[in-house]
């Protein structure tokens, strides 16, 4: 015969596991990157990472001061340490499994930046004036012959006499 189950407690976090797995290995990979002697790493920025519900990956998104161009570099430079990386997380975490490591560059930062770019851009346009309402008729022969109830107007007023 089975043992019956005990009733599970209610969490007492406030937040899911895989929130609190993400904000300690940012912690872990932030440090881990400071102690790594390489110059393609230097002005990276973890900003976010994503844990997937079975905590078998983890994407980690970076961002950098040194713009799109050197995402390449910095892709390159973090696969040749990503050992190390999962080593440091694996030893520092208090986890049953460590997640597989993934990197991409935060896309969303630059899009955020683009959007403040091109607000500031509109907001510094000079403000064009209006431009005029045009009130004409598309009347092409000139000549008023338009009625307004009984009154004749234009040369047709003048015949009309």
């Amino acid at each position: 015969m089975t043992k019956p189950r005990r009733p599970q407690a209610p969490s007492t976090h406030r937040y899911p596991r895989t929130a609190r797995l993400s904000t300690s290995l940012q912690e872990v990979i932030a440090d881990e990157l400071t102690r790594i002697d390489d110059e393609r790493l230097a002005l990276v920025t973890i900003t976010a990472i994503d844990v997937d519900p079975e905590m078998n990956r983890a994407i980690v998104f970076f961002d950098s001061l040194m713009g799109d161009e050197a995402d390449a570099h910095i892709l390159v430079a973090l696969a040749d340490h990503r050992v190390r990386i999962q080593g440091s997380v694996a030893r520092q975490l208090r986890s049953k499994k460590t997640p597989i490591l993934s990197f991409k560059p935060d896309e969303s930062i630059r899009a955020a930046e683009r959007i403040e770019r091109i607000l500031h851009d509109k907001a510094t346009l000079p403000e064009r004036p209006p431009s005029p309402i045009d009130d004409t008729d598309n009347d092409t022969d000139n000549d008023a012959d338009t009625h307004t109830g009984d009154t004749l107007t234009g040369d047709n007023a003048r015949d009309g006499e």
